[in-house]
């Protein structure tokens, strides 16, 4: 059944009834966490300013003053030997930390500086690994075993695993427990995402795609520095973060498994059963039969039986036109996931208050989520990528212009760039969504969440750029967005086209550019003509 005939046929079900709002509501707030699961190392991790602890070895006293060499701190001291030296030696005796702002965070905990200062963006760097991961399990999983039972697993992975991690020991257990919070986080937004986007009507599930899973996902960041202000002590700020995941587990008796999925495991009666379900909810009375009489379902005697297919993720690079559709939608999710967390992870080094300048940022995102929605009712999909994100590319280009007294000007721009690459990477979504055919969506979407978390895993690394260099970071991620810019001009448009259900629907390419189009169009027509005077065989 294509996604035309399915929509026609649960068309008596209306767009927005008590059902679909209910679906809408409840997946959305299945998103919060994980605004902010990930982004919490901003201050789980921050690094306050530190100095070598005071000791009195053999007759050798180490001064309070410090070889600078650090962040607002050193890795060295002075040794004064007789009165006075100038040579220094390493903080053997550990580190003294501000309380200044934070009660503590694991740099504090397990003296995450100097040598081992290392470990900072790479903590957050196992926690993609883990999201990377996530996104090559669940896109087969949920396409397998179904969209609801992954969607609720990896919620109570998530959870569990970050209520582990407040008991950690060592780094590496901390570690540990972050990686598989990384599984869980990414494995049920997909999930809720897919499942959304496949139970509601075509209208309703542009605005869940953004104004659903995109602003509630920014409401939760928004959440963290509200909580990190309350909240100094990095246990107890990760415990509060956690605890909410277990009020979701109500919702399994309220959220269904996705129609569509189960049509296309040919359990037919279980999706009837569902729509049935949303039609009382809705006050409408049901046909009789809602999908058995329907001359679009799969034919009892087709053979083979397409229930009987089992898709894995060679058919997604299997045809050329789904390859290209693969490799393209991965390759822009790839770079556009590096400047948007590289953006994202850059607010404590910002001049300002952190808390407020990451509570700018997640405003920003709602602010990028909203005008892509408003916008969205007006210009195609492909507009509303490739525009934001030339525009933010060269926006970060033209901050190597900006003198370092005007620290304030780069800041708006960095900020001006995240909501372009915010509001670009919403419509990434939908736009995916609408490329990839149902029995393969899941996975679809799996391996381009994957090739984003692989661009995850590189982010943490990039803030660190600027102690070499203070506008390298900024001119690599603007080379990079203008080349996602770019390669997102061959995206085919998906604005009102029916979801493809089949690796036959899968539209291609669109290699030709505004200026040559009249000379692909006039190779298209002489093909034509060419395929008109062959004789028919």
């Amino acid at each position: 059944m294509t996604s035309l005939d399915y929509d026609e046929v649960t068309s008596f079900l209306g767009e927005r009834g008590p059902f679909q709002i209910t679906i809408f509501i409840l997946l959305s707030l299945s998103t919060v966490p994980n605004g902010y699961t990930g982004m919490a190392m901003v201050f789980l991790a921050d690094t306050p300013s530190y100095r070598c602890r005071t000791s009195h070895r053999n007759g050798t006293s180490a001064n309070l003053s410090l070889a600078e060499d650090g962040r607002g701190g050193g890795c060295l001291k002075y040794q004064l030997l007789n009165g006075s030296s100038n040579a220094t030696e390493p903080c053997v005796d550990g580190w003294e930390y501000s309380n200044e702002r934070y009660d503590s965070t694991i740099v504090t905990e397990w003296d995450l500086v100097c040598e081992d200062a290392w470990k900072v963006p790479f903590s957050l760097t196992i926690f993609f690994l883990g999201v990377l991961s996530g996104s090559f399990l669940s896109g087969e999983l949920s396409d397998r075993f179904g969209r609801k039972v992954v969607l609720f697993a990896t919620m109570a992975i998530q959870t569990l695993s970050s209520l582990v991690q407040v008991a950690s020991v060592s780094w590496e257990m901390f570690c540990v427990f972050f990686f598989l919070a990384g599984i869980g986080q990414i494995s049920n937004y997909m999930a809720a995402f897919v499942l959304g986007c496949e139970l509601l009507g075509r209208n309703l599930r542009v605005v869940y795609s953004v104004l659903g899973t995109c602003v509630f996902y920014a409401l939760g960041y928004a959440f963290l520095p509200l909580c990190a202000y309350l909240v100094r002590s990095w246990r107890l700020l990760l415990a509060v973060l956690s605890l909410p995941g277990l009020l979701y587990i109500p919702l399994w008796w309220f959220i269904p498994e996705s129609p569509r999925w189960l049509l296309a495991k040919g359990r037919v009666q279980e999706a009837e059963d569902i729509i049935r379900a949303a039609a009382r909810k809705n006050g409408i009375t049901p046909p009789e039969v809602i999908f058995k009489d329907s001359e679009l379902l799969i034919s009892e005697k087709s053979e083979p039986k397409s229930t009987d297919v089992s898709y894995t993720y060679m058919d997604l690079i299997r045809t050329p036109k789904m390859r290209n559709i693969t490799v393209l939608n991965s390759v822009v999710w790839f770079i556009t996931t590096i400047t948007y967390f590289g953006l994202s992870l850059s607010t404590p080094n910002m001049n300002g208050d952190p808390y407020l300048n990451c509570l700018l940022s997640a405003l920003m995102e709602v602010a990028a989520y909203v005008l892509a929605w408003l916008l969205l009712k007006l210009l195609p999909r492909k507009a509303l990528i490739t525009f934001p994100l030339l525009t933010a590319g060269l926006v970060l280009l033209l901050t190597h212009a900006v003198p370092p007294e005007y620290s304030g000007l780069s800041v708006a721009l960095a900020m001006g760039a995240k909501l372009g690459v915010t509001a670009a990477f919403s419509v990434l979504y939908i736009s995916a969504v609408e490329q990839f055919p149902t029995v393969v969506r899941g996975m679809g979407m799996g391996v381009c969440s994957m090739c984003s978390k692989t661009g995850s895993t590189i982010a943490p690394f990039f803030p660190y750029l600027s102690h070499y260099d203070r506008i390298l970071p900024y001119i690599l991620m603007g080379a990079l967005t203008v080349l996602a810019g770019l390669l997102s001009i061959l995206m085919p448009e998906t604005r009102g086209v029916p979801l493809p259900e089949d690796l036959s629907q899968v539209q291609t390419l669109n290699w030709c550019c505004c200026c040559c189009r009249p000379a692909c169009s006039r190779k298209s027509r002489k093909t034509e003509r060419v395929q008109k005077l062959q004789p028919t065989v």
